[in-house]
């Protein structure tokens, strides 16, 4: 365990960082949106010019498609300006750019929060992981489906992009109205959208940016939700010993990027921090994280995330994520 709620009063701590300035979100949203805008529109020139170039060009693209998931996500915590209908209506808005009905994801992910960590609360808003003892237990197609699922070169790719062009278009049976009329009015707005920009270039043109954006950008954005809770040693408890602050500090990564890479990331790295209060806007993280000892939890850098790729469960006895060698040990110990 690395901290302990009886430390220190840390929601008094993080409570002084849990407000918006109002200008310094506006500024965030110009340098953001903008230069996506731009990029997006050079992108599609450069193709008369030559493809790889064009792909070239998707790459920073999807650098500020990801920072735009930033904002949003902070939308749909309330964190970004003081006026939820503020929040509420940008959210809206970026959704349509990220393919992402707002308020069915803002609820979803609320759910991750408060059960981030919850071993007997898994299953919405996360990247599904199963325990050994589950899995050897689990039917055949299941084992398949689960293995498809848990490949990196499936997860980061394919995966991750249809999440967002296929899942995100249907709401789950259990979402209430206000969701579900956030997917209808979301797959409205989007078939709008498109259906313009493709009068105006073609729809050639159009998946020859988008396609490959959208596989940059998705996997991006799964890879950074992913490895912000799948990574050694991590926190997962059954409910009647789960804890909240511990599920933040232990489950939740402090993933140090370099400069670049965290600006584009929108400081999400700083991740213990969200979990502990995701009212504190991205920009007030770093600032956060900084200023107060207790929080500055041992990193999880660049080349020691990549061991992540190799996780694929849970195990309740080692209190540990392992890989697929673990089943070849469960079997070996039940002969």
């Amino acid at each position: 365990m690395k901290n302990n709620t009886e430390k220190f009063n840390w929601q008094a701590v993080v409570a002084r960082y849990a407000y918006p300035d109002t200008w310094r979100s506006i500024w965030q949203v110009l340098n953001s949106v903008a230069p996506f805008i731009a990029l997006w529109y050079l992108a599609y020139r450069s193709i008369e010019v030559s493809y790889w170039l064009t792909l070239l060009l998707v790459i920073p693209t999807a650098g500020f498609m990801t920072r735009i998931f930033i904002i949003f996500h902070d939308c749909c915590h309330g964190s970004f300006f003081k006026s939820q209908l503020a929040n509420d209506r940008l959210g809206m808005m970026l959704g349509i750019i990220l393919l992402t009905p707002y308020f069915e994801w803002k609820h979803d992910h609320a759910i991750h929060h408060a059960t981030a960590g919850d071993l007997d609360r898994r299953g919405i808003g996360d990247v599904y992981t199963m325990t050994v003892d589950e899995y050897v237990a689990a039917p055949w197609y299941k084992k398949i489906g689960y293995r498809i699922m848990r490949n990196p070169l499936i997860l980061f790719t394919i995966g991750a992009t249809i999440v967002f062009t296929v899942t995100h278009r249907f709401w789950r049976f259990a979402s209430g109205r206000r969701e579900r009329n956030s997917v209808v009015w979301t797959n409205i707005a989007l078939l709008a959208f498109v259906s313009a920009i493709m009068l105006q270039i073609g729809w050639q043109a159009f998946v020859l940016v988008e396609l490959p954006l959208l596989l940059m950008a998705c996997g991006a954005g799964v890879w950074l939700f992913y490895v912000q809770h799948n990574f050694d040693p991590t926190y997962w408890e059954r409910h009647s010993d789960w804890q909240f602050f511990n599920a933040g500090m232990d489950g939740s990564s402090f993933y140090k990027l370099p400069k670049v890479l965290q600006w584009f990331s929108g400081n999400i790295g700083f991740h213990h921090i969200h979990h502990l209060s995701p009212r504190i806007p991205n920009y007030k993280l770093e600032e956060c994280h900084n200023a107060n000892p207790d929080f500055q939890i041992e990193p999880l850098t660049l080349r020691d995330s990549l061991k992540s790729l190799f996780f694929r469960l849970w195990d309740e006895k080692q209190k540990m994520l392992v890989g697929w060698e673990a089943v070849k040990r469960h079997r070996r110990r039940a002969m």
